[in-house]
């Protein structure tokens, strides 16, 4: 399905678009991906919920919208961006302190709190290993792709090497 969109005075996010459905008091599960460009929203639903989200769905934010249903399967695009980040270990502790911009003592924290996915799996040991082309989320800081050791540092750090999804 898609909206047409006329953001010229508010633009509107993923969290939006979020709360709009979830407003609508449905499961989560009776909708599949949706994502914002400039100008529509596109989201993927089965044959059974077109009617209900044409007929329901028609407030995001402060923005009227009308979903219709699309023949075409337009597909998402990623940006991303490559960059290293000199860290201690190879250990998830590590790494999620050092993409995240705080202390290893924090970033234990915030693996224990649930807040730190590994290949969408929820991470529960902070002595885990990262291994190569791992997806790591952080909820609050972003998703990232370990795509491994770069080189070594003289002080024996090793710069590690990320691509993020922006």
């Amino acid at each position: 399905m898609k909206a047409d969109l006329d953001q010229r005075f508010r633009k509107i996010g993923h969290r939006d678009v979020h709360g709009a459905l979830m407003h609508l008091g449905i499961e989560r599960s009776t909708f599949g991906d949706f994502w914002i460009e400039e100008d529509a929203v596109y989201l993927y639903t089965s044959q059974s919920m077109v009617q209900f989200f044409e007929d329901h769905l028609n407030r995001i934010n402060q923005l009227t919208v009308s979903f219709y249903p699309i023949d075409e399967h337009p597909v998402q695009h990623f940006e991303t961006r490559k960059f290293t980040v000199v860290v201690a270990s190879e250990r998830m502790d590590a790494i999620v302190a050092g993409l995240s911009h705080v202390s290893r003592s924090k970033a234990r924290e915030m693996i224990q709190q649930g807040l730190v996915q590994c290949d969408h799996v929820l991470l529960e040991a902070p002595d885990r290993t990262a291994y190569n082309n791992v997806t790591i989320s952080i909820r609050g800081v972003g998703r990232f792709t370990f795509l491994g050791v770069e080189h070594n540092t003289r002080s024996g750090r090793i710069a590690a090497e990320f691509v993020q999804y922006v």
